[in-house]
């Protein structure tokens, strides 16, 4: 296993540090993607049975259809094994919670003056598939989308090459109140999901992680549809004091290490020896874990501070997705994080309990897109219009600031319209 050593010197120096999202390195996945989507909207749903018999080894023949027949999800949750689907519905029901939690009330200003927050119409949520099921990911971005009240909830998600769909899969969808499953995975699903086909209705908001292809086509039809956020590869960074017991923190960096060989994990600590420990404990632990060839392809990083203050500097210029801070003072160092998806406070604060059953969402800013974004949630789902209900003594009171301004950018027309009503 690859794992890098810095001071904070040689780390500021190194690109590492500075990384963000590029997708300029994809240019050939990125011509892909452009066209399968152009596909899509032109074709529709024969665009969608040829790329599903190439990528997903399955189309619907004669008599079948994309969609799952809601029967289906209904006999999944109850053939789901019951510590299974107990596990699930405690864990939408703690999701379903906290989310809550983000319900606005409605807003007003001066007279005549309010704020109005409505959901879309319809929301389209993305759960991947390939290297494992992600049926938390049905939960974490179909809830959010119920709580802020969206009438119409579909899930997209790549099926096997029978055409049949992960009973945990199924069994999140019916749990989470989805109304319709497809049977359609990568660029593909997401270009039917914005432009719709003559199966798939079209949304107005598409959220969900994904691979590089799915990442890609949110980019290529954004516009076209809202998306919760153009997501990279998932990371970590740990701060930690020498107190902190090594085993623990290299369990949390392997966590997030075993989803993708482009994951990140950085641990920034003010004690050599912690970080020599954590390393031992990391290269053991790796060689035992099923997972461990993807871990030792991904990116690990230990870095020592002078001192835990500077940690905290380096964490916020990096803007992890996942910051867990294991000191004596961790409280108080919460409070200075400006920026991170998801902040786990304590020992005990392992960031699985936040990708499962804490509450909080785990679909989070990545590549340091904390810095100006956030995690899904109920707001993604959202949209909000100004309403303007005036008389004539309000028009009065703001003609003169109005033509003015009118007067100032050359708009004529503008002052006019105001005028005209006074004359």
């Amino acid at each position: 296993m690859a794992i890098k050593r810095f001071d904070v010197g040689s780390w500021l120096d190194s690109p590492l540090s500075r990384r963000r999202l590029d997708l300029s390195q994809f240019a050939r996945e990125r011509a892909a993607v452009a066209d399968i989507c152009a596909r899509v909207a032109a074709e529709g749903d024969a665009a969608l049975r040829e790329f599903g018999e190439r990528f997903d080894g399955w189309a619907p023949r004669e008599g079948e259809t994309f969609q799952v027949p809601q029967s289906d999800l209904v006999a999944a949750a109850n053939r789901l094994a019951p510590a299974d689907r107990s596990a699930l519905e405690f864990a939408a029901q703690r999701i379903r919670d906290f989310h809550s939690k983000q319900v606005q009330p409605a807003s007003s200003g001066p007279p005549g003056l309010k704020l109005v927050t409505r959901p879309v119409r319809r929301a389209g949520v993305y759960a991947p598939g390939g290297r494992a099921a992600y049926p938390s990911t049905v939960l974490m971005t179909a809830i959010p989308a119920r709580v802020a009240k969206v009438p119409e909830v579909v899930l997209a998600t790549p099926p096997s090459a029978d055409g049949s769909v992960p009973t945990a899969i199924l069994a999140a969808a019916y749990i989470a109140g989805v109304d319709a499953v497809y049977r359609v995975g990568g660029a593909q699903a997401i270009a039917a999901l914005a432009y719709g086909t003559a199966s798939i209705p079209r949304v107005d908001v598409v959220a969900g992680p994904g691979n590089i292809y799915v990442t890609l086509a949110k980019r290529e039809v954004f516009g076209s549809v809202g998306v919760d956020g153009i997501a990279g590869p998932t990371e970590v960074m740990v701060i930690a004091d020498a107190g902190a017991r090594p085993d623990f923190v290299a369990a949390d960096l392997a966590a997030q290490l075993e989803h993708d060989p482009l994951a990140w994990a950085v641990l920034i600590t003010d004690s050599a020896a912690l970080a020599d420990r954590v390393e031992e404990e990391l290269r053991s632990l790796v060689s035992g874990l099923d997972r461990a060839k993807i871990i030792n392809a991904a990116t690990c990083c230990l870095i020592v501070a002078d001192d835990l203050e500077q940690a905290i500097n380096l964490a916020n210029d990096f803007a992890p997705e996942h910051l867990l801070i294991v000191a004596a003072d961790a409280g108080r160092m919460a409070t200075q994080v400006q920026n991170a998806g998801a902040i786990f406070v304590g020992a005990y604060a392992t960031i699985p309990l936040g990708d499962y059953a804490a509450g909080p969402n785990h679909t989070l800013p990545t590549s340091g897109a904390a810095r100006f974004a956030s995690p899904l949630g109920v707001y993604t789902f959202l949209k909000r219009s100004s309403v303007l209900s005036l008389n004539r003594g309000d028009l009065e009171m703001l003609r003169d600031a109005t033509v003015r301004l009118a007067a100032l950018e050359g708009l004529t027309a503008h002052a006019h319209a105001v005028d005209v009503r006074l004359e």
